[in-house]
């Protein structure tokens, strides 16, 4: 054997080393932490959540080192855009559970710290799999900061159970980089297949497709928002709603993250003219409405009893109702409206006259608990209560499916904040309630 298949041979040894130690490691490293921690219920929950971001999280950073040059992987077999699985699946691991797990109390700076000296040691020694370019130290600053930082947030928040509205926020992006990022590549990398870049077409076609794709992801972010508004929970099963969620998206549609997954994928696959993606949204639509929907319905129907199955009975889990559905032995919800602004009277009587269902529409004058400064929605069963653009939105919900769409959309973020801007440049600004006066015309 001359000298370079003996360089040939232990170049393979090497990346056959590199390979076997990833795995290796993180399975030492996950072994040592489990003895020392001896983690339990919601540091686990949270771990795992981490583990969970850290992989659409971590293969957009492969695109982005790809791209600028940061680095490159030397791999056949077993790839998923370019990355080696197996290397792929154990960064996520040790940066999401294992470092969850190891340093829960740790200040975060010296977290990042440790993990920027590990892959100061262990990405040089990773050659050949890892080719590093000039400038790799600058992707993995961009790592630090924008995967293993937020996946080692949402561990902590996750297990204080604090940040309720920070924690869904990237619980949401996790999920919706795993759904429409993650699936697809695996969809589109394991069946071998090809895809189109959509952002090759005519401007008006990929407009058009954002906008098709933007109603589906309507349902699932607002049906999130109203799990913490109105549930003080998250859609995950080990950190659920503490009240069942009836409203909102719910009033029209009983699976609307479901519902809205499914579609993306199909949606999604169409775009990118590729088959297997739109056929994973059919399996997942499979999947939930089997196992996970029977998973689901006994779980919600031990916590909540006869309220989750008068909801169930009444409630198609995935075609929307054009008219809101509300319990008939609950009250009205309440808008009220100031009768001595006009402008504010007008929409109390452009509700009355669109028969928006189990809605009463009264004076602000009347309110009986206080002075109030905007139009403010007060919920059937008193629990929660809305002034402003978030007031309009809700009771929009009232109406009817579209109606209810225009609603939920107000009440994103940033677009509710603008709405209310221009609300009150044009005359809807703020101001004090006069002497009561007598109701307007109640709708039931």
């Amino acid at each position: 054997m001359n000298e370079n298949g003996i360089m040939e041979i232990l170049i393979e040894d090497r990346y056959l080393l590199v390979r076997a130690a990833s795995i290796y490691i993180a399975a030492v490293l996950t072994g040592i932490v489990w003895i020392w921690r001896k983690p339990r219920g919601r540091d686990v929950d949270g771990a795992l959540l981490a583990f969970c971001w850290n992989l659409p999280a971590l293969l957009a950073l492969q695109v982005a080192a790809s791209h600028f040059g940061w680095w490159q992987f030397d791999a056949q077999g077993g790839l998923l855009l370019g990355t080696p699985v197996d290397l792929y699946l154990s960064w996520a691991w040790l940066w999401g559970f294992v470092f969850a797990v190891a340093f829960p109390t740790l200040p975060l700076i010296f977290v990042l710290a440790t993990a920027l000296a590990a892959d100061l040691a262990l990405m040089p020694a990773a050659t050949p799999v890892v080719d590093l370019g000039p400038y790799w130290l600058a992707g993995e600053v961009v790592g630090l900061i924008l995967v293993l930082l937020p996946g080692q947030l949402l561990a902590r928040w996750t297990t204080r159970g604090d940040r309720l509205g920070a924690r869904v926020t990237l619980q949401m992006m996790t999920f919706s980089g795993l759904i429409v990022f993650v699936l697809p590549a695996i969809a589109i990398d394991g069946s071998g297949s090809t895809w189109q870049n959509p952002f090759s077409r005519p401007v008006w076609q990929w407009s058009l497709m954002l906008q098709l794709l933007a109603i589906p992801a309507l349902f699932g972010v607002s049906a999130v928002q109203e799990f913490v508004v109105r549930g003080r929970g998250t859609p995950v099963p080990f950190d659920p709603p503490q009240r069942l969620v009836t409203s909102g998206v719910y009033a029209y549609v009983r699976n609307p993250m479901q519902l809205s997954a499914v579609v993306l994928l199909f949606l999604l696959g169409l775009a990118l003219e590729n088959l297997w993606v739109s056929g994973a949204g059919i399996m997942a639509h499979i999947y939930a409405i089997g196992l996970a929907g029977w998973d689901e319905d006994e779980d919600l129907r031990l916590r909540f009893g006869e309220n989750w199955t008068r909801y169930r009975q009444s409630m198609q889990g995935w075609i929307p109702r054009v008219r809101p559905w509300f319990q008939r032995d609950s009250p009205d919800a309440r808008l009220f409206v100031s009768s001595n602004c006009g402008m504010c009277s007008q929409v109390g009587q452009w509700f009355v006259r669109r028969d928006a269902v189990r809605l009463e529409v009264l004076p602000a004058e009347t309110y009986p608990a206080g002075t109030l400064i905007r139009i403010t929605y007060v919920t059937a069963d008193g629990a929660g209560q809305f002034s402003g653009v978030q007031a309009i939105s809700r009771a929009l919900d009232h109406i009817h499916l579209g109606w209810a769409m225009l609603g939920w959309l107000l009440r994103l973020p940033a677009i509710r904040q603008f709405a209310q801007i221009l609300i009150d440049a044009s005359g809807g600004e703020p101001r004090s309630i006069a002497a009561p006066v007598r109701h307007q015309k109640s709708v039931r």
